[in-house]
């Protein structure tokens, strides 16, 4: 099952990911962000519901020079209460910049989000190859394209939706930014069930993976 994720994720498919029981229980839509098209956020917010972000390496955000949202807050008053996260003992939220490419318009339309994805991606991937590029050449912020930054060591150090779906990239032999987006429930208001999630996956012909199946050979490639 972890392996047909991987070649769906590394072939540009949607996959649906979700996290564990003791976590957020939360389903994500996620999508190499280099292969991001209109189609695919038109329906991640008719679908999902949830906020649309693109989740890149922690080396590629060092080499960018993008911070975590934490470190730029660090001076603001009461700091440590905007920190808190009810699910992660750490309080290290992954949280970093919101951003629009500099060719788009509001930043906030399919299209708009879609280049500005894709052009993440590219300069991840040119970040990590050592071409030194400028991320604010490129991008302005605030925006419409929130950038989240994977810990260093990945599920080595947390088990967020953020270092699942960086860690599958990396396994799956792409750039190491992935978009990803909560399946949030209209009836209850809450997070889509995973069983609801499953039977989406199943009408839609979309694989299902759950954090235990990545963190397991996540576990086996660190050991190899």
């Amino acid at each position: 099952m972890i392996q047909d994720a991987l070649r769906r994720l590394a072939a540009g498919e949607l996959v649906l990911l979700y996290d564990f029981d003791d976590r957020e229980q939360e389903t994500d839509f996620a999508i190499r962000s280099d292969r991001v098209r209109r189609e695919d956020i038109c329906l991640m917010r008719h679908d999902g519901g949830g906020l649309i972000c693109t989740a890149i390496a922690h080396r590629a955000a060092q080499e960018l020079g993008i911070p975590f949202a934490r470190e730029v807050l660090r001076n603001c008053a009461m700091v440590e209460k905007i920190g808190e996260i009810p699910y992660d003992p750490h309080n290290n939220s992954s949280f970093s910049l919101w951003v629009n490419h500099r060719e788009t318009f509001t930043g906030i339309t399919d299209r708009d989000r879609t280049l500005t994805i894709n052009r993440i991606a590219e300069v991840v991937a040119d970040a990590l190859n050592g071409k030194n590029p400028s991320f604010s050449a490129g991008f302005r912020t605030p925006g419409h394209v929130p950038i989240l930054i994977a810990a260093e060591h990945l599920l080595s150090q947390r088990h967020g939706q953020t270092e699942l779906s960086v860690a599958m990239a990396e396994m799956a032999g792409i750039v190491p930014a992935v978009t990803i987006c909560e399946m949030l429930d209209d009836t209850t208001g809450d997070a889509l069930r995973k069983r609801d999630a499953k039977r989406y996956a199943e009408k839609h012909h979309l694989a299902f993976i759950e954090g235990a199946d990545v963190l397991a050979l996540w576990e086996e490639t660190q050991d190899s």
